[in-house]
């Protein structure tokens, strides 16, 4: 099965590079504490890429987000892709 890559709403990438600033950290320690590439977390602030709803988890709880930033990120999760990814659970 080949997936279409998801875009992500306009906005996304700002609110994350904005949760990041406040909550004073690097891209390189969210990552780290989220578990992906540094890379990721560009491309996530940049709006390249949606996060699996895995990612987008750890992101929330990395990041302080607010309700309507939760429901923003967890709203462009996707659940076949990354960590999500069916085949990853067996």
């Amino acid at each position: 099965m080949i997936r279409e890559r998801r875009t992500p709403p306009e906005g996304l990438g700002p609110m994350l590079r904005r949760a990041r600033d406040r909550a004073g950290l690097a891209q390189s320690a969210v990552a780290l504490a989220v578990g992906v590439q540094r890379a990721f977390i560009n491309k996530l602030e940049h709006s390249e890429r949606c996060p699996s709803l895995l990612v987008a988890a750890a992101l929330c709880e990395v990041l302080a987000l607010d309700e309507d930033e939760v429901a923003a990120l967890l709203g462009c999760a996707v659940d076949d892709a990354g960590r999500s990814h069916p085949a990853r659970a067996a």
